[in-house]
């Protein structure tokens, strides 16, 4: 170390016994392949990969099998050349004992690489300083490194600072948990390897200055760290700092207390303060990965506990049984077989030893009952504060072990609960063996899950909402084009009265057909204002429609507006009629020698059957289209079709009777009754036609029942489809009610 550094120190903090001389004792070791690799696909913080090979692919040494999903994940490679035995759930290492889905892969015992090449090769260039930031960002993410130091962060994330200045990088190696060594050794044999990856990190983030942090009780370390900065002309630009031992001084908030004097803000961080924080073993992971092009396939992982013979550190490949790597160590399975993954004070047992070391695991901790006893019953709290003493994030562990006990995770959070970093010393100085963190870390999976459900809750009214925007949306739009179709035939219907006028200029005279159909357009229009007012009034007296007054409303004006509007008409069509008669009392001649003007004469009554025969031919065509799209407007139709062709031949009718010179005019008699055959089967096609109507109500009444219990939003619309129905069959029984008065009438007529 050349820079004067100024050392600071964090509160609490406590000294157990360090029991690491057991695993340095011997150089790292290389673990033989295993029959059988399982590879997590959620070894990492974030979401968990996605597979990219299946069941029986062959696969080589490095290649990618399993892609990151998203930004916060990681990719997955083949530690070593075979076949994927199977894609499945299995049993992974963690502190749930949860299945997750795994890829399994069995060796061929060749370990043949696939095609990999280091990033100045693959770039062509021979410095790093040509290289951006960014790609050397995206090759560190396809590479799959995630944090080695325990947590599992993926590095490219953490080194995404974007346009945060950064002035300070700072590498772990202080590896204060007792038993662990794997960075210890890793920093003895491998130190050009650290340094070097702190060049390559120095370069990504643009800092000004490294720190190394590395507690005094690894002078091996220190001295070959030191060895490597001089070797590699870095000792201005890298400092090797030594601080003190004390646990937990290797938590990366800790350790940038001690090394800066700054204190990373609650729920913040260290980029906040310019400051980047990695593992030593992460740098050493970054320089193989940028240089010689290798994927995180292995790892160096500490073996020791007085239940192994022969303690170390091996050089293992993910996705190694633990069971094959105790046997290498000399294992000897005690009566109460205990296994921890991580160190004794924030690691956790194992329910079995077949489960995978993975990117994360460190140490496995095979201790005996004499020398890491289990844990002693939890007595009553005694209120000594010895907790808040040791906490080094200086929080109440007492008051959030009574919130989280209690449940009260709203307090437990208000207190900094997420501020907790599960180091554990609370639990080790408590006196009554209270597990602090075990409840620390229920309380946790608790808001985490509360969380969820409200994010999940969130989405979903988002979507609900976005569904009703797309409905209004999708209805405006009927709306519009509804209109834009009416105006398109107001304006034809125009065109047709102006030439008819044309054709009929020098004898103006109003069609009675045309005023008839004034005359029943304003009387529905006058139902439908009485309908639409007392839809109003019931919405106005009923709380619960209140949100439907405005649209009943909008109706009503609108149904108002057109009466207007058809009262003008009808009012202009009785001018145009009395302006006709007027002309034909005063003596005018006739347009034509036929008499055109006579709605009586044979062309009148010609083209007045026409004109019905058309409508008929157009209502047939609108009727197989919406039977073609499934429409519910058939049987409208299909009445309107009988009504039509009524029309036709009554219009037909009178044209015959014109050409055969029968009178057809306003004194004329009536035309000949219809024949009891006739009347029967009319009355009897009006039955059939009453029993289909009774049909689609109960139908159409079922489908409103269904959509009432299921709670859907399209109860309303089915009401008023059961009220139209309804209406329709109401229709239909007055026709029939009016047709059996009328045979009665003529029977009594025939008696007398």
């Amino acid at each position: 170390m050349t820079n004067l550094i100024r050392l600071h120190t964090f509160h609490g903090g406590i000294h157990p016994a360090e029991n690491k001389q057991q695993s340095t004792g011997r150089a790292i070791q290389p673990a033989p392949l295993p029959p059988q690799l399982v590879l997590p696909l959620h070894q990492h913080i974030g979401a968990p990969a996605v597979p990219l090979v299946q069941a029986g692919d062959k696969v080589l040494k490095g290649q990618l099998i399993a892609d990151a999903d998203g930004f916060v994940s990681v990719p997955l490679h083949a530690p070593t050349s075979g076949h994927i035995a199977a894609i499945e759930p299995r049993p992974v290492p963690h502190a749930s004992g949860l299945e997750e889905t795994c890829i399994v892969i069995e060796p061929d015992g060749n370990d043949e690489w696939t095609e990999h090449t280091g990033l100045r090769q693959a770039l062509s260039v021979d410095h790093l300083e040509d290289i951006t930031p960014q790609q050397l960002t995206d090759h560190i993410r396809r590479c799959g490194i995630a944090g080695m130091g325990g947590a599992g962060f993926p590095s490219a994330v953490k080194l995404a600072v974007g346009k945060t200045p950064v002035h300070t990088l700072i590498l772990n190696g202080a590896e204060c948990e007792p038993y662990i060594t794997a960075d210890d050794m890793l920093m003895r044999e491998r130190a050009e390897e650290v340094i070097h990856g702190a060049q390559i990190l120095l370069h990504i983030i643009g800092a000004q200055r490294c720190l190394i942090g590395v507690e005094d009780n690894k002078p091996e370390a220190i001295e070959a760290l030191n060895s490597a900065l001089k070797k590699l002309n870095e000792e201005h630009h890298i400092d090797v700092v030594t601080i003190p031992t004390k646990y937990p001084s290797g938590g990366e908030k800790q350790l940038i207390k001690i090394l800066t004097g700054e204190e990373v803000p609650a729920g913040g961080i260290p980029a906040s303060l310019g400051i980047v924080c990695q593992n030593v073993g992460t740098a050493a992971a970054i320089y193989r990965a940028v240089e010689m092009g290798e994927p995180l396939i292995s790892r160096i992982t500490t073996l020791t506990g007085d239940s192994v013979s022969q303690p170390g550190n091996f050089e293992v490949l993910i996705g190694t049984p633990v069971s094959h790597l105790l046997s290498l160590a000399g294992y000897r399975p005690q009566s109460r077989e205990r296994v921890i993954m991580g160190g004794p004070m924030m690691g956790f047992a194992l329910p079995h030893t077949d489960l995978p070391v993975i990117k994360t695991t460190n140490c496995l901790l095979a201790p005996t009952e004499k020398e890491l006893p289990t844990n002693e019953f939890a007595m009553a709290c005694i209120r000594c504060g010895m907790c808040a003493e040791a906490c080094p994030a200086e929080l109440l562990p007492q008051q959030l072990y009574w919130f989280s006990k209690g449940q009260e995770f709203s307090k437990a959070e208000q207190h900094n609960l997420f501020d907790c970093i599960e180091c554990g010393a609370c639990s080790y100085v408590c006196p009554s063996h209270i597990p602090l963190v075990q409840y620390y870390r229920f309380a946790k999976g608790a808001i985490r899950e509360e969380r969820e459900a409200q994010a999940k809750s969130e989405r979903a009214r988002q979507r609900y909402e976005e569904r009703l925007a797309r409905k209004e949306r999708e209805e405006a739009e009927k709306e519009a084009r509804r209109k834009a179709r009416a105006a398109a035939a107001e304006a034809a219907q125009k065109e047709k009265k102006a030439a008819a006028s044309g054709d009929t200029a020098a004898s103006p005279q109003a069609d009675p057909d045309e005023l008839e159909k004034l005359q029943k357009k304003l009387d529905a229009a006058q139902t439908a204002k009485t309908k639409t007012q007392e839809k109003l009034d019931a919405a106005k007296a009923d709380d619960s429609l209140a949100d439907k007054i405005p649209a009943f409303e909008a109706a009503l004006a609108k149904t108002q507006d057109k009466i207007k509007a058809l009262a003008k008409e009808i009012a202009a069509a009785k001018k145009a009629a009395k302006a006709a008669q007027n002309a034909a009392q005063s003596g005018e001649p006739a347009a034509t020698a036929t008499d055109k003007g006579d709605p009586n004469s044979p062309e009148r009554l010609k083209r007045k059957w026409e004109t019905a025969l058309a409508r008929l031919e157009t209502a047939q065509k609108r009727l197989e289209q919406a039977k073609a799209e499934g429409s519910d407007t058939v049987p409208a139709l299909e009445e309107g079709i009988a009504k039509q062709q009524a029309r036709v031949d009554e219009a037909k009718a009178a044209y015959d009777a014109s050409l055969n010179g029968g009178e057809v005019n306003g004194d004329a008699p009536a035309p000949a009754e219809k024949t009891a055959e006739e009347k029967a089967a009319e009355t009897e096609a009006l039955q059939k036609k009453i029993l289909a109507q009774k049909d689609r109500v109960a139908k159409m009444q079922e489908r409103h029942d269904m959509a009432k219990a299921d709670g859907l939003d399209t109860v309303d619309a089915l009401a008023g489809g059961v009220k139209k129905q309804q209406d329709k069959l109401q229709q239909l029984e007055q026709e029939l009610a009016a047709l059996n008065a009328s045979a009665a009438a003529t029977t009594e007529h025939e008696a007398s």
